[in-house]
């Protein structure tokens, strides 16, 4: 499978694409994202947000020029983050189809555990965005949604996955990582590694015919 080129500003990223032993949102950002995970979007105000930055409404506004802008700011962080580490996903499988398979359900499970109110945000608060925004971050998730499409197409094509639904289950197991954010707990009885074993064992049952890589 051949995919694009990791972006050169995320190598640390692409070639470490399990670890999220840091987080580069920036504060002002992390501060956003808190407020917008407690209180939803339309909950939130600009002055909140200035408050627990330590910031004047108008030095708030020096850096960002609105509180979509913020929006727009904390759901593109999301999307480059998860992008090269789905890239380095896939690299590290090599030519595998199957190994691309499973270690990209590992990408997608690992990120929507650790950056679940990140993910969460990108995704509940699409709704949100004007137009142009929402294009944007739309046409980001569809080229992730690509990624997984042709791993899999290719392994039916090949005979390596016998599912004769390769469009919905690509769908259907993306829909079932991204869902993480939503429940996931750090303290509950599972640790994110161990969630990416189990779903990589459920999404190889899903897709038929393959050995889990």
């Amino acid at each position: 499978m051949t995919s694009s080129s990791p972006n050169p500003a995320r190598d640390d990223a692409t070639l470490a694409w399990r670890d999220y032993s840091r987080d580069d949102l920036p504060p002002m950002l992390g501060v956003a994202l808190t407020c917008f995970t407690q209180q939803g979007y339309h909950g939130t105000t600009i002055r909140q947000i200035a408050a627990r930055a330590g910031l004047s409404v108008p030095g708030l506004y020096h850096h960002y020029p609105s509180k979509h802008a913020l929006l727009v700011a904390v759901m593109s962080h999301a999307m480059s983050d998860l992008w090269p580490r789905s890239q380095g996903a896939v690299a590290e499988a090599g030519p595998s189809v199957a190994r691309q398979f499973g270690l990209l359900i590992e990408c997608l499970v690992l990120f929507h555990a650790h950056r679940k109110n990140l993910a969460f945000i990108a995704s509940s608060e699409l709704r949100s965005l004007e137009p142009a925004a929402h294009a944007e971050q739309i046409a980001a998730r569809d080229r992730q949604h690509r990624l997984m499409d042709s791993i899999v197409e290719q392994g039916v094509e090949t005979g390596i996955f016998s599912t004769p639904y390769p469009k919905d289950v690509s769908t259907a197991v993306i829909t079932m990582c991204t869902g993480i954010a939503q429940w996931y707990q750090p303290d509950g009885p599972l640790t994110a590694e161990q969630l990416a074993e189990r779903y990589r064992d459920i999404a190889f049952m899903t897709i038929g015919g393959a050995d889990r890589a």
